[in-house]
């Protein structure tokens, strides 16, 4: 049952590939004829997928600025994901969460694929890509990960 629904959660985030960077926005799409474009950050499109795969309820996720992991210590994507998900030692598995430190604190979560391979909205990218952690710009980044899974 597990296996199902950690595929679940990697085919959900695979089907958010190329759905534009907009903060705090949570809507799929990535433009195309006919199509206007969607957008979503790296927080909410962790909320979608896990709800859109059926792994969890919708999570109403309070107002953020895009920049408050570079201005405080406050670790507020930590303490919101933990009320979710568990932390795990390494390495993560399929449909598992990574959570990388940018700026002062840990601010920027992913979905793993297969580790080190994972998906998640970077806004230099300005879109959800395919991202690897022995690279830039994940490559040496403080990392923990999470599962929402009980056996993880």
């Amino acid at each position: 049952m597990s296996d199902a629904r950690r595929a679940a959660v990697v085919a959900e985030a695979e089907s958010w590939l190329g759905t534009p960077f907009h903060h705090a926005a949570r809507v799929k799409g990535a433009p195309g004829p006919g199509r206007e474009a969607g957008g979503v950050d790296c927080l909410m499109l962790l909320a979608e997928i896990y709800e859109r795969a059926g792994v969890m309820g919708h999570v109403e996720v309070p107002f953020y600025v895009p920049d408050w992991h570079m201005h405080r210590d406050a670790e507020r994507y930590l303490e919101g994901l933990t009320q979710y998900a568990r932390e795990i030692p390494g390495p993560p598995l399929p449909g598992d969460v990574a959570l990388f430190r940018f700026g002062r604190t840990f601010s920027h979560g992913a979905v793993v694929v297969a580790w080190p391979r994972l998906i998640h909205a970077y806004w230099a990218a300005r879109a959800v890509v395919w991202g690897d952690a022995t690279l830039y710009p994940l490559a040496g980044r403080p990392v923990r990960f999470f599962t929402v899974f009980e056996e993880g």
